[in-house]
Order: structure tokens, then C-alpha cells, then sequence
């Protein structure tokens, strides 16, 4: 996997180390390694993220940057998008995980993965400096995911035409 093709995950005002960590564990099982970090709540670095990262740590959180904004952190990104469960009153178009990455995919230059705090999500603001939007259907009722299964899933997306088809043999 080419690493500058790879999609940027920008962490927005993330609140806890442990959900860092555990982003960038999820990261790193689908080959994505560049972690930027817009004002982390309990600063940088983190203990915390570094043992829920366990093998990630030092191949992602020992490489993450920390950005005082979005805007600073989307330094050197073409295309942006941004994850939201809740329906914005923002003229973007909206993919889902699927599309998205196929289009990260195909992009030539850099593209960027947004994800806001754990408890609140982005702001406008925040979504307002992306391309487009991703929204992950799922239940109406219960549209809420941990920030590492948001990071997850979009790496899973991204890396499924990249990655082998097949689990390696044990």
C-alpha cells in the first residue's frame, strides 16, 4: 500500500487517550499509518493511548502530529471528508463508508478522514472545511459508534480492494 495515496485520519478534539489508542490499532490492521491530532482534551502524548494502541503504538501514535485547528491539521489535503450520523443543513454531497473510500481510492492526490469527539461528533464549522460527507447507514434509532469503529470502518473500506482478498494462512 502506497503510504502517500493513504487517507490522513484527523482526530478533532478528541477526548479520551484510550480511544486514540484504540483508533489507532484499528488504523494500522488496515495499513493506514498517518494520524493527525486538532487539540487532543487530555493532551499529547497520551499513556493511555499508547497501551490501548498495543502493536500500533509505535507505528502510528509515535508519528501522530498535533494541530492547534482543522485547518492547520488539513495541511497538504486535496479532498476531505467528514463523518457525521446527524443530517447537516450543509450543501455537501453524502456518501456512504463504500463510496467514499472508493473515491479516496481513485484520487490522486491526498485525502483526509475527519472524525469529531467522541461525545459530541463534529461541528459545522469542522464539516464545513470538507469535500463531502459520510454517513455509515445504520439503525435510525441508534446511530451512535465509538470513535475506533467509525476509524474501523472506514479503514476496512479503504483497504479492501487494496488489502489481500483472503486471510494470510495461520
Amino acid at each position: 500500500m502506497q503510504i502517500e495515496r493513504q487517507p490522513v485520519i484527523i482526530l478533532v478534539r478528541p477526548q479520551m487517550g484510550e480511544n486514540i489508542g484504540a483508533a489507532a490499532r484499528a488504523m494500522l490492521n488496515f495499513g493506514l499509518t498517518e494520524m493527525r491530532l486538532v487539540e487532543p482534551r487530555d493532551g499529547w502524548p497520551n499513556p493511555k493511548a499508547v497501551a490501548m494502541a498495543s502493536g500500533a503504538a509505535g507505528r502510528v501514535l509515535d508519528a501522530a502530529r498535533v494541530y492547534p485547528t482543522l485547518a492547520a491539521a488539513m495541511e497538504g489535503i486535496d479532498y476531505a471528508y467528514a463523518t457525521t450520523a446527524r443530517g447537516r443543513e450543509l450543501t455537501k454531497p453524502v456518501f456512504t463508508p463504500a463510496t467514499a473510500m472508493a473515491q479516496a481510492r481513485a484520487h490522486e492526490g491526498r485525502s483526509a478522514i475527519i472524525f469529531g469527539p467522541e461525545r459530541t461528533g463534529l461541528e459545522n464549522d469542522d464539516i464545513a472545511r470538507a469535500n463531502a460527507i459520510v454517513t455509515v447507514p445504520v439503525n435510525p434509532d441508534f446511530p451512535s459508534l465509538n470513535l475506533a469503529q467509525a476509524v474501523l470502518l472506514m479503514g476496512y473500506e479503504y483497504g479492501r480492494e487494496i488489502l489481500p482478498p483472503e486471510p494470510a494462512p495461520l
